[in-house]
């Protein structure tokens, strides 16, 4: 039997050189780790958050450690926002070839005491934000007729309910589906490969009061986690370089376990 696995091909399967990205949520935890493990995998990286300080700061961070990249302060949940993004995208590289979604919103509240634009706010930010930068980004790809590949952050409370959590959980749910159909939309015409990763716990400004291991949050995370850690933003990176690179070619409409185990138990 001919063995086609090509060793070019398998040298640089995980390889981003000569692609161009867009990174929300930037200069959180996660849409961070994804801005940096796309630029030091040769992707030229256009890093967007809301506030333009900390974004500037962070970008400036990057060039300095080599990555070749720029910023664009954005709103994902406001379409004119992400019009402009993806504009001042191609207006800077040229093109478009890469979407990593990392950015996220959250106020846990009891619904019988969430208002209703309390719960609207976290929908938008949560799931509307994605359809939004899936529409014009995928736009921008099929033009280009070149393929491209959308990373979407979601979490493993989409598939999993919690107290306090009906916005959150119902908009990470609706992104897993969102992914799944956009998949059906975008792979077989337009070879746009869309998946999410759905991570739990990882360490940011607002998790690291959970990261005490004397603390009793801790200690029951831990009950629910096979690999006996919480997560750390470069367990982030992985992945999401994987599902934008070459080697993760076949794969399309997934939603991937990036949980520590937490779903296995």
């Amino acid at each position: 039997m001919a063995i086609s696995v090509e060793k070019d091909f398998v040298a640089k399967m995980f390889s981003l050189e000569g692609k161009v990205a867009i990174v929300t949520g930037a200069t959180g935890a996660l849409g961070g780790a994804i801005a940096a493990g796309y630029g030091f995998s040769g992707a030229k990286v256009v890093l967007s958050a809301r506030g333009k300080d900390k974004l500037e700061a962070y970008t400036a961070e990057l060039k300095a450690a080599g990555v070749e990249c720029t910023c664009f302060a954005a709103d994902p949940a406001n379409e004119e926002d992400v019009k402009a993004l993806v504009k001042f995208t191609v207006d800077t590289y040229g093109e478009l070839n890469i979407l990593g979604a990392g950015h996220g919103f959250n106020a846990p509240k009891n619904i019988l005491e969430q208002t209703t634009e309390e719960w609207e706010k976290i929908m938008d930010a949560d799931c509307k934000s994605v359809y939004l930068l899936a529409k014009y980004c995928g736009e921008q790809m099929a033009a280009q007729g070149k393929g491209g590949k959308m990373v979407i952050t979601s979490s493993a409370r989409s598939k999993m309910g919690m107290a306090g959590y009906t916005g959150y959980c119902t908009a990470k749910g609706g992104v897993d589906l969102m992914v799944q159909s956009l998949a059906c939309d975008l792979s077989t015409q337009h070879h746009i490969n869309v998946n999410s990763i759905n991570p739990t716990v990882f360490r940011s400004d607002l998790t690291e009061w959970m990261f005490d291991p004397e603390s009793a949050v801790y200690q029951n995370f831990l009950k629910r986690l096979p690999i006996g850690r919480l997560g750390e933003p470069s367990d982030f990176v992985g992945l999401a370089v994987f599902l934008a690179s070459s080697a993760s070619d076949f794969l399309t409409g997934g939603n991937y376990d990036a949980t520590g185990g937490y779903w296995a138990c």
